[in-house]
């Protein structure tokens, strides 16, 4: 097994700088080829360190959603939860900054940070102005100065698509939520809304008055939704829907029960996220589950490479989904 040692005399510096560079020391001031070198020279010896991880220093933690947001959408709620956990898994000392505080309160000696929500060309702007190191969690806002990782909504939108038409549904309709633009303070239509609109339009199926989006992924959004469409189509409602989260299919089903419109037999339901909720609704919802687990590893590993090996080039990270289909859909 290769040693410190062999690799210094190999890439021709010191074990003093060998070891430091390879135990991540931040402390250290070295030319990024000389980083490179080491590691390159470690790559080919096949050197493995033990798994101790140091500490990762001064890591923000962007929050950028509000209360009343969060507690709307467990989504976010567990992506935070998830991301604190991680962070002391993988040694990282997080501190979490939230929208109410305003980005002028993250320190301009960060070392890098980790964002969630949704933010405006100014707090980027800021932000590129403090660190070239971050990662945006479920959202590219800057994809050419920053990571981000995120599902695939557009892949999961023509997938359902897809499955309903298999199926043999061709009224198909979309209940979700928008986009809110800070830079305009409007709301603007959000990815499976545009994806849906388009793969629609492709299929020659595309029926503007099946189409019910608000602001807001929460239970009653999706209530006040379903109702809409129940009250505005009557018999000529769609025989499925594609609902943009679980919280807000947990108000379609709500407002389809109390209808008395049968479940899948009449409407079938599908939707994004699955939530522990899901498969304890009435009927159980059939819905894409997101690792979200994975999602906040992706995160957080792709921070520490620009932190730690001084990554240069940004990369944007697309993650799969899967259908787990359950009884609101036939």
């Amino acid at each position: 097994m290769a040693t410190i040692k062999d690799i210094a005399e190999e890439a021709g510096f010191s074990i003093s700088t060998v070891s430091r560079v390879l135990n991540n020391d931040l402390s250290l001031s070295v030319p990024d080829e000389t980083r490179d070198k080491i590691y390159e020279v470690a790559d080919k010896l096949n050197y493995r360190k033990k798994t101790l991880r140091l500490i990762v220093k001064n890591i923000a933690f962007l929050y950028w959603l509000t209360d009343k947001e969060e507690l709307e959408d467990v989504y976010f709620k567990t992506m935070r939860l998830e991301i604190e956990k991680l962070a002391g898994e993988f040694n990282v000392e997080l501190t979490t900054y939230k929208i109410t505080e305003g980005i002028t309160k993250i320190p301009d000696n960060i070392e890098g940070f980790i964002a969630v929500g949704t933010f405006s060309d100014k707090e980027l702007e800021y932000l590129r102005g403090i660190t070239p190191n971050g990662v945006f969690i479920d959202s590219t806002p800057d994809p050419n100065h920053y990571d981000s990782v995120r599902p695939d909504l557009a892949q999961v939108t023509t997938t359902t698509i897809d499955f309903l038409i298999e199926k043999g549904h061709k009224d198909i309709g979309l209940v979700g939520g928008t986009y809110h633009n800070p830079n305009t303070d409007e709301d603007e239509m959000d990815i499976r809304e545009r994806t849906f609109r388009n793969y629609m339009m492709e299929k020659g199926l595309l029926k503007d008055n099946y189409i019910f989006c608000h602001r807001g992924f929460s239970v009653d959004n999706g209530y006040n939704l379903m109702t809409n469409a129940i009250e505005k189509l009557g018999d000529q409602l769609p025989t499925a829907f594609f609902v943009a989260g679980d919280p807000i299919a947990v108000g379609c089903l709500q407002a389809l029960n109390e209808k008395g419109i049968a479940i899948p037999n009449r409407v079938s339901i599908i939707s994004i996220n699955n939530i522990s909720v899901a498969k304890y609704v009435s009927p159980p919802l059939t819905t894409f589950h997101i690792d979200l687990q994975e999602i906040c590893i992706n995160a957080i590993e792709l921070l520490l490479e620009r932190v730690i090996k001084k990554r240069k080039i940004v990369k944007t990270l697309y993650l799969g989904s899967e259908l787990v289909i359950r009884k609101s859909t036939n």
